[in-house]
């Protein structure tokens, strides 16, 4: 469905920028015969070309709901994708929630950086940070031991 979406959401759009272009330089090609000087046939022959309005007004028509909906298309993909996002993200804060929690109970408030990486899938750096703001958060207490490895201590 997304794909589909996509492909007529550029379709439109692509369609659409002709027809407008097309429009736009028909009328820049009347602009620039109306400056010139009219030749006798003009006069005696009637050019096709010199009131082609109906180019102007059909590029018009067509060209503008064609854009209209290419990018209406194209703006809620790119909302529906932002959503899919932070529904993924608030997932996996609740995952790392769950698991904070588990551990806690588990280890009756003792848990280390290496433990919680180990137990989520999360690099290093990431379980630091997060035990960081928990540590905040409930106020916990710190121990470092003879290697430099830290261990948070909550009050279950």
């Amino acid at each position: 469905m997304k794909t589909s979406t996509k492909m007529a959401a550029g379709w439109l759009l692509t369609l659409g920028f002709m027809f407008l272009t097309i429009s736009v330089s028909e009328i820049i090609r009347q602009t620039n015969q109306s400056k010139e000087k009219p030749s006798p046939e003009d006069y005696v022959f009637s050019n096709p070309h010199v009131y082609d309005n109906d180019t102007i007004i059909g590029g018009i028509v067509f060209g503008i709901p064609s854009t209209l909906l290419g990018g209406w298309l194209a703006l809620d993909l790119y909302r529906q994708s932002k959503r899919d996002q932070q529904a993924l993200q608030q997932q996996k804060n609740q995952l790392l929630q769950s698991n904070f929690y588990q551990m806690l109970q588990e280890h009756h408030g003792k848990i280390t950086v290496l433990g919680f990486a180990m137990q989520s899938d999360l690099s290093a750096a990431d379980a630091r940070n997060f035990l960081d703001k928990k540590a905040k958060e409930f106020n916990a207490n710190f121990q470092v031991n003879e290697e430099g490895a830290v261990s948070y201590h909550f009050d279950v």
